[in-house]
């Protein structure tokens, strides 16, 4: 039996090297891209009345293809951005939006008030204001 020395910096060598594989194989095929899907940016932020205000950025995405829950004290936002079906995909050079179903949740806090949420959708953002209930305010 021979022993052989562990080399820790061999293994991870080799991990890294896979990783980049699977990379430029995604890149380059843009296949996982379209039907992996894609994560919208949020901001969230509190309003000086303390009221929580969540911003999404959903560009190229028609009002009905949203859908806004709030549930148990967490907001969840979650929809479908679909490739444009009239261009041919061969057509493409490049392919670096992302597309496919997306979902993001947010717990909040338990002083919102659920009878008076608000979202509106304008100019590829959604923006969903949750006020607080008047018995929490400072």
């Amino acid at each position: 039996m021979t022993l052989t020395r562990w080399s820790p910096v061999r293994d991870l060598a080799s991990m890294e090297i896979d990783r980049l594989n699977q990379m430029f194989e995604q890149a380059f095929s843009g296949e996982p891209m379209v039907r992996g899907g894609w994560m919208p940016t949020v901001d969230i932020y509190e309003t000086p009345d303390k009221d929580v205000v969540v911003k999404v950025d959903l560009p190229d995405m028609k009002r009905e293809d949203i859908k806004v829950t709030f549930e148990n004290n967490v907001l969840s936002i979650e929809g479908e951005r679909k490739m444009a079906l009239d261009i041919e995909r061969e057509r493409f050079h490049r392919i670096e939006r992302g597309y496919g179903a997306f979902r993001r949740s947010f717990s909040l806090p338990a002083t919102v008030d659920v009878s008076r949420v608000d979202a509106g959708y304008q100019d590829g953002v959604l923006t969903v204001k949750l006020p607080r209930r008047e018995e929490s305010r400072p």
